[in-house]
Order: structure tokens, then C-alpha cells, then sequence
């Protein structure tokens, strides 16, 4: 009953139940954090394991190794780095390619977990609707903030070891608070596409058993960005757990504000668009030769009319992802 009672839950479902909820958590969690827009914390409160993985770290790091907590940090952790592993690549491409779909998926898949989130706060009272208020404005701010700014700073300029340490630390820290997307926060600091290239590069040479160049990358990237995200999430989850035990009512309304204001930085109706000769794209301005050599990765977005089919598919998209949650959240029984 303490457990429950900090978690915010009137039920314990059973292990498999959160295995289960835990793989498809980690999973969306993992291309979620590939997405500059996407929050992974999101994907976990809309998956219904937040904060049992929350309460997971923070036993962890306390030296406190329980079965349920064990079973829920694995299945989370190793779901999400075989999802960044083997997705990198073809997520970026998607979102570069078909923003519009990929970006009405996601929220669907993030309004899915309003329900959960409510249920959990339930019986709803002052300190709810305040926190909830407050959760809202914030990501408001930083969906506003984000409009003005991707596309400005995505390119891999000034990358060593202590800016990959740094960009570990800071994603890791929005990859655990719902609402903040951790690639993003990539995306400000200059690191998104190094990282992503990375891993791709990484996956590449361990296909081809290419040793030094995985010692390379390793040892250059991805030690760095673990070390970081590692120190980063044991903080940020022992903080989050004493807000959950102290002010369970308050830290549930701010997730739940959180939850529905990561939406506004979803818009899916906006397009990549290529530079023009003479515009400055990462510190450089750009001739008519090197225009060609930009990626699209790295271009503007700008909204868009959508069609009478995309205006209907974007509806659709939204159901499907929304009913994805709902079923994710029904695993076991329907309890959260």
C-alpha cells in the first residue's frame, strides 16, 4: 500500500503487465527521443509505467533491488535502446519525409495518456488543477520557444567529448520529464545530427565488425552521451520521486499539463524547406555549390495548407494513436 500510495496508483497489475507495458513504453520512448518535438517522459506517462520507472531509478540508485522494479527499469531500458539502435535512421527519415503523419501519430499517442494520468490523479482536487495549469504554460512556453528556434542550430558544429558528456546529461533529464523533448534540447545544443549519425554509424561498422571504428565512435560518442545520460537520469528520477511522495496531487496535475501542452508543439502540417543560395546555415553562408550538399535534415520548417485528405488522414492518424494508448493501458485488465 506505501508503494501504491507514492506511486499514486490504487492497484498493483501484475509483472507480465508491466513487462509488457514496459516494452511498449521503452519502445516509444526510444523513437520518441529520436524526434526533436517528442518528449519520452510523455511516452511513459501515456504507456501507464512513468512512475513506476521513476520509483525503479530512484530504488536503484539506493541500492534497493526489487523484483517489480527490476523487471520494469530492463524492460524500459533495453526496449528503448534496441529501438534507438535499430531506428535511428528510418524515424529521422520519416519525420524528414512524412512530418505531417508521423507528427499526427504522435499525438495520438500522447492525448492516449490523458486518461491514464486522470485516473491516477483521481480524486482530483484544488491542487490538481493548479498543477495542471502550471504544466501547461510551461510547455506552452517551450513549444513557442521551439517553433522560433528548430531548424536554427541542428547541425553538429563545435561536437567533442565534454559536448556529448553535456548533451547526455541534458537530454537524459528531458528524456525523463514529460513534455521536454530531449532531442530538442540535442537540437539547441548542436548535437542532434552528430548523435544520430553516431549511431548509424556505430550499427554500420558492428555489422561489419569494423573493431576500430566502433572503438572510435564509442569512445568519441557514445561513451560520453552514456556517462551523461546515465548521471542525468538518476537525478532527475530521485527528484521526481520525492515530488511524487511529498506532492503527489501537485507533480500529477503539472504531468497532466505537460501531457496535453506537448501537443501544441506538434503542429503536423509544416514542411521542410531547402535553403536558398546566400541564407546562413550552420555558421556558413550558402553558395549555389554547397546548397547542394545540405541535408534535409537540416532544413526549416514552415506550416502548410493541408488538404481535405490530409486534414481526414491526420484525424485518423490521431484515433489510431490514441487507441494505441488506450489498448497499451488495458493490458492486464484495464488497470493503471
Amino acid at each position: 500500500m506505501e508503494e501504491q500510495k507514492e506511486q499514486g496508483v490504487a492497484t498493483e497489475p501484475k509483472n507480465g503487465t508491466l513487462v509488457a507495458r514496459g516494452v511498449v513504453g521503452g519502445v516509444m520512448m526510444g523513437l520518441a527521443n529520436l524526434v526533436p518535438g517528442i518528449s519520452g517522459g510523455t511516452m511513459l506517462l501515456a504507456s501507464g509505467v512513468y512512475p513506476r520507472f521513476i520509483q525503479a531509478i530512484a530504488e536503484l540508485t539506493t541500492l534497493k533491488f526489487r523484483l517489480r522494479s527490476l523487471l520494469v527499469l530492463g524492460a524500459v531500458v533495453v526496449s528503448a535502446g534496441v529501438a534507438i539502435l535499430l531506428l535511428a535512421g528510418p524515424v529521422k527519415d520519416l519525420v524528414v519525409g512524412h512530418r505531417w503523419v508521423m507528427y499526427s501519430l504522435f499525438i495520438g499517442l500522447t492525448f492516449g495518456g490523458v486518461p491514464i494520468v486522470w485516473k491516477m490523479a483521481r480524486p482530483v482536487n484544488r491542487n490538481v488543477w493548479a498543477g495542471a495549469v502550471v504544466g501547461f504554460v510551461v510547455m506552452a512556453a517551450v513549444a513557442l520557444l521551439q517553433a522560433a528556434k528548430v531548424g536554427a542550430s541542428s547541425g553538429s558544429e563545435g561536437s567533442n567529448v565534454v559536448m556529448m558528456f553535456v548533451a547526455g546529461l541534458a537530454g537524459a533529464g528531458a528524456m525523463i520529464l514529460p513534455g521536454i523533448s530531449g532531442g530538442y534540447l540535442l537540437l539547441v545544443l548542436g548535437q542532434y545530427v552528430k548523435i544520430l549519425a553516431g549511431i548509424e554509424q556505430f550499427k554500420d561498422a558492428l555489422k561489419a565488425m569494423a573493431i576500430p571504428e566502433m572503438m572510435h565512435v564509442g569512445l568519441t560518442i557514445i561513451l560520453p552521451i552514456g556517462l551523461g545520460v546515465v548521471i542525468g537520469v538518476v537525478v532527475v528520477s530521485n527528484v521526481l520521486k520525492f515530488l511524487l511522495k511529498k506532492y503527489e496531487k501537485t507533480t500529477l496535475g503539472v504531468l497532466l499539463g505537460l501531457l496535453l501542452g506537448a501537443v501544441i508543439g506538434l503542429w503536423p502540417f509544416q514542411e521542410g524547406v531547402p535553403p536558398q543560395g546566400g541564407d546562413v546555415m550552420k555558421g556558413q553562408v550558402l553558395t549555389e555549390e554547397t546548397l547542394a550538399a545540405v541535408d534535409p535534415d537540416d532544413y526549416n520548417t514552415r506550416p502548410f495548407t493541408p488538404t481535405a485528405g490530409q486534414m481526414g488522414g491526420c484525424a485518423a492518424l490521431i484515433l489510431a494513436g490514441f487507441a494505441c494508448t488506450c489498448l497499451v493501458a488495458r493490458i492486464g485488465g484495464g488497470e493503471v
